[in-house]
């Protein structure tokens, strides 16, 4: 990828959660291409080493580099120490990228209401936390992007799902709320929504032919997204031409919910 003054991020600082694998490490590769200084974060540190090495080769050409961040986005302690060693080793903190995410698929009589606090810690709270201490650096730089990765299942929904959409809604309207909050202070907050991507996550659907036959028919592009298809959306959230858009929920789905 060839960055250009419209999308490069040169001297831009950036944090993606959930970024050892998939979405995440798209991303945070993408935006190493582009130039900015990416941390990567992850829980696992042998498998966020060995991503944060591929972001490292895709900075090669845009002048980006990556460091690894491991720590649990659910502990408030860890999350808030994180942001101050990011600000003590990189000088600022510009993107914040929300990607981290958690499901059970739980049909309302199966499911305890303890695994629903336990998913919106993950996908919810975790993100409003991440927002709050980003936001301090952001707001005395008079610049920032906040970036949270939501789902098609906010503002649709499927049966046995109910933990997962509940989070991903509220996620979205986080995001509206935050713009409105932080846009005085320079600070775009928007969200990306995903379809169906073949991750590692979903190698068990990816596999099914039957799951395929039914996406051909629901979606408008008809096949799976690759995660590098995520990379072009966070860039562009991220960098100078998306300067005027906050408040946004931009989906990449191939054309899931625009199909009849």
């Amino acid at each position: 990828m060839i960055s250009t003054s419209l999308f490069s991020l040169q001297g831009r600082v950036a944090l993606v959660t959930g970024a050892s694998r998939g979405l995440g490490l798209a991303m945070a590769r993408a935006l190493a291409a582009h130039g900015a200084e990416v941390w990567l974060n992850g829980r696992d540190a042998d498998s966020l080493n060995m991503a944060v090495e591929e972001a490292r080769a895709a900075g090669q050409a845009g002048g980006g580099f990556a460091h690894a961040l491991p720590f649990d986005v659910t502990d408030e302690v860890a999350a808030t120490a994180a942001i101050t060693r990011v600000l003590a080793e990189s000088g600022r903190l510009d993107i914040l990228i929300n990607n981290v995410g958690q499901r059970r698929r739980q049909p309302l009589d199966k499911l305890p209401a303890q695994a629903l606090r336990e998913v919106l810690e993950a996908n919810l709270v975790s993100a409003w936390h991440l927002c709050r201490e980003a936001a301090r650096p952001m707001r005395a730089q008079g610049f920032g992007r906040i970036i949270n990765v939501t789902s098609i299942a906010g503002p649709i929904a499927r049966a046995g799902d109910a933990a997962y959409t509940t989070s991903k809604g509220a996620l979205a309207a986080l995001t509206r709320a935050l713009a409105a909050e932080l846009g005085p202070h320079g600070i775009n907050v928007n969200a990306i929504a995903p379809g169906f991507f073949a991750t590692e996550a979903n190698t068990d659907m990816v596999e099914d032919a039957q799951a395929l036959a039914w996406l051909q028919q629901r979606s408008s592009l008809g096949r799976w997204g690759q995660p590098d298809e995520i990379a072009g959306a966070a860039v562009f959230l991220a960098s100078p031409a998306a300067s005027y858009m906050t408040g946004h929920t931009l989906a990449v789905d191939g054309g899931y919910l625009a199909h009849f």
